[in-house]
């Protein structure tokens, strides 16, 4: 009898080291909003999770190895994600820069932060004639929405909205001639892009 409760109290024992050894979850940082390229990477836009990875953990940012002191997002990690460590860099690694354009507020209606999308620019052709337009004409491909306003403070009623949007740096210069030439630009979400639940 002694020792068949021996046994038994072995097998407990094995079963829970087994339970504990398979249990091996890490704490790590997922992004509790969506973070875009530029922005630059707090405690307060992150939470913890406990999450089993085993191997993988290695390439995601975990509680236990901190945050870096001067880490910027690199690339889009969407709301709840895990924050990959290829996604985060130092501020001189960062190669966009935040510009607002002046967009249709319709345009503007089904982004949210995070959102990606195509901007096409339309420039007025004055040898045309009053009110003639060259066309669209798409001038930056798959850029990430930084901010949105609502129009309130933006032109007031004219029905514009100011959307920032994440432009590489060799682009910024040719987007503010558009500004500068009065071109009205579109938004156009890039399919499978993060966009505003229609209630």
């Amino acid at each position: 009898m002694l020792v068949g409760i021996a046994l038994v109290l072995l097998a407990t024992a094995l079963g829970a080291m087994g339970l504990r050894a398979a249990d091996s979850r890490t704490t790590m940082y997922a992004a509790r909003e969506a973070l875009v390229p530029g922005e630059q990477l707090t405690s307060e836009k992150l939470v913890r999770v406990e999450v089993q990875l085993s191997d993988l953990a290695s390439g995601y940012l975990s509680v236990d190895g901190g945050l870096p002191s001067d880490g910027y997002v690199l690339s889009d990690i969407r709301a709840g994600e895990l924050v990959p460590k290829a996604s985060v860099g130092t501020g001189s690694q960062v190669r966009v820069s935040p510009l607002s354009i002046a967009v249709d507020q319709a345009s503007a209606g089904a982004l949210v932060i995070g959102s990606t999308v195509d901007v096409y620019a339309n420039t007025p052709d004055p040898a045309a004639g009053r009110d003639a337009w060259k066309g669209p004409e798409r001038v930056l491909e798959r850029v990430a929405v930084a901010r949105l306003s609502d129009g309130s403070g933006f032109g007031g009623g004219s029905g514009r909205s100011a959307v920032q949007v994440l432009v590489p740096r060799e682009n910024v210069g040719t987007v503010i001639g558009l500004v500068d030439s009065g071109a009205k630009f579109t938004l156009v979400p890039v399919p499978g892009s993060a966009q505003r639940e229609v209630s």
